[in-house]
């Protein structure tokens, strides 16, 4: 089944209560942490997880594009955080898996994230200790970009190896996601689909998560 995890990154961030509630048909809330020195945008942190916990009975999906984030994951599963993933890119090997430790010692899910530039073969270290993997179809820190259907090789490669190792991980896409894009995202084995535009730009909401799903 196609999973959908709206991005609050597109809705009113003086009215997340209720662009939350809006959602309430998706299967996921999907949270993008951003500290202005992974990517160059700040968006929200460990309180904000906190007061949206209680809005919502949606998993929480929070995507760390923080530098380090081995420092802060435990503070974002005590938050309320379900699904914790983090960057290949931003922090050695080793603290990355400390990281899914971590995560999953709180008995959260966890799971990496790879940047457009970064290879598939990135997340073979971590592939057997990880409940979702993230490609980004954009560049990370900013919503409302193009989806890059360069990526879905990428996406295709990533699904052979969870299928070829009879994983549970989940597959996740973020960037562009659309009603014009997500076949090409389900096509190459993705099956869970983040998107912001696409569903808070909708007149009907449910209708749209509906759709997307497919």
């Amino acid at each position: 089944m196609i999973k959908i995890a709206p991005s609050i990154l597109s809705a009113d961030f003086a009215n997340l209560e209720r662009d939350i509630r809006k959602i309430a048909s998706a299967d996921y809330v999907h949270v993008d942490v951003m500290d202005g020195l992974f990517v160059p945008n700040i968006t929200i942190g460990i309180p904000v997880v906190k007061a949206l916990r209680p809005t919502t009975s949606l998993p929480l999906d929070v995507h760390l594009m923080i530098e380090r984030p081995v420092r802060y994951v435990e503070q974002f599963c005590d938050a309320g955080a379900d699904i914790v993933t983090c960057h290949v890119e931003s922090d050695s090997e080793e603290n990355i898996r400390a990281a899914l430790t971590k995560i999953h010692a709180k008995g959260k899910k966890a799971g990496v994230v790879v940047k457009p530039k970064t290879p598939a073969e990135a997340v073979l270290p971590f592939l057997n200790e990880c409940d979702m993997v993230l490609v980004m179809t954009v560049e990370p820190g900013f919503g409302g970009q193009s989806f890059m259907a360069d990526m879905m090789p990428k996406v295709a490669q990533i699904r052979a190896w969870i299928d070829e190792r009879t994983l549970t991980c989940e597959l996740e896409v973020d960037g562009g996601v659309a009603i014009q894009t997500r076949d090409a995202c389900v096509n190459a084995g993705a099956n869970v689909l983040v998107a912001g535009s696409a569903v808070y730009g909708a007149e009907d909401i449910p209708a749209r998560i509906k759709e997307l799903r497919g």
